[in-house]
């Protein structure tokens, strides 16, 4: 969810600036700095963006910049005709002499340089401040959509290690039941002065024996990979919430078949079938 878009464009004296940039996040977490003219269009402005991005920490800016001529603060020259005849007339009438700078006087009277006229948005340049904002907007789904396409080699990369992990496991699965049997009974031979019924055994063995079978995991845990390639396939909304939570199922299959193996070899299987999954959950986060 991470990226990056700016555009630039031009209304008459002004640049109108636009700037997004998104982070992961599991919800919208939208912060947006609106300069003044366009504050009356916020409500607009978060409806657009939440529509095209749909989840992330966005930090949204639109600012303008102006030609240094038209910043210019304008001098409000029939208010200094005013306060020149009023200086001329208490001159006249009480004798106090003219100021030597006048000029500089009438300069620094109250709102003879004070900006009045009040900027309004226009239809035309809110036309055109959208369609900045429509591009720069864009420009970040684009990154985002590079960003995928690498994100899901990765996933590819991640699933198919945990299916030739788990076909590993299969060898040693096999093996560890005549290992089980064999380490009972060399522990009941053990014993001096023991008898025992070797078909209740057998049966005792078939039970402990089903109680450790991770056949029903590996079938699992295959349907969820399975599905997990699938659903990167898919186009919409939600893709990535839901392909976090199929690696939370993967997860649970996975730690399930680590608590039933009781043979080294398998575990250091399950340990690094964990490190992949955990891999795709950091990763997840990224995706929409």
């Amino acid at each position: 969810m991470t990226g990056y878009g700016k555009a630039v464009v031009a209304y008459d004296d002004k640049k109108i600036n636009v700037e997004v940039k998104s982070l992961n996040s599991k919800s919208l977490d939208l912060s947006a700095r609106i300069c003044p003219l366009y504050r009356e269009k916020e409500m607009e402005i978060r409806q657009v963006i939440a529509n095209a991005l749909e989840r992330g920490k966005i930090d949204f800016s639109i600012w303008i910049e102006k030609d240094a001529g038209s910043e210019a603060t304008p001098i409000n020259k029939e208010l200094m005709k005013t306060y020149y005849s009023q200086i001329c007339d208490i001159v006249a009438t009480t004798g106090i002499p003219q100021p030597q700078d006048v000029f500089a006087t009438l300069l620094r009277m109250p709102d003879v340089m004070t900006k009045t006229e009040q900027e309004v948005l226009t239809d035309a340049e809110w036309d055109v401040a959208r369609n900045a904002i429509e591009m720069a907007i864009q420009q970040l789904v684009d990154f985002r959509r590079q960003e995928g396409a690498a994100l899901q080699m990765k996933f590819t990369e991640k699933i198919d290690n945990i299916q030739h992990l788990m076909e590993e496991i299969e060898p040693y699965e096999k093996a560890r039941v005549e290992k089980i049997r064999q380490r009972i009974i060399e522990g009941l031979s053990s014993i001096p002065e023991v008898e025992y019924d070797k078909n209740r055994l057998e049966q005792e063995l078939i039970y402990y024996i089903e109680k450790l079978d991770i056949s029903e995991e590996k079938q699992r845990l295959a349907n969820h990979l399975n599905y997990f390639r699938e659903t990167m396939e898919e186009e919409g909304h939600g893709v990535g919430k839901k392909l976090g939570f199929i690696a939370q199922e993967m997860g649970r299959e996975i730690n399930t078949t680590g608590s039933k193996s009781n043979q080294a070899e398998m575990q250091n299987i399950v340990v690094k079938m964990k490190d992949e999954l955990e891999q795709i959950k950091e990763q997840v986060l990224n995706a929409l």
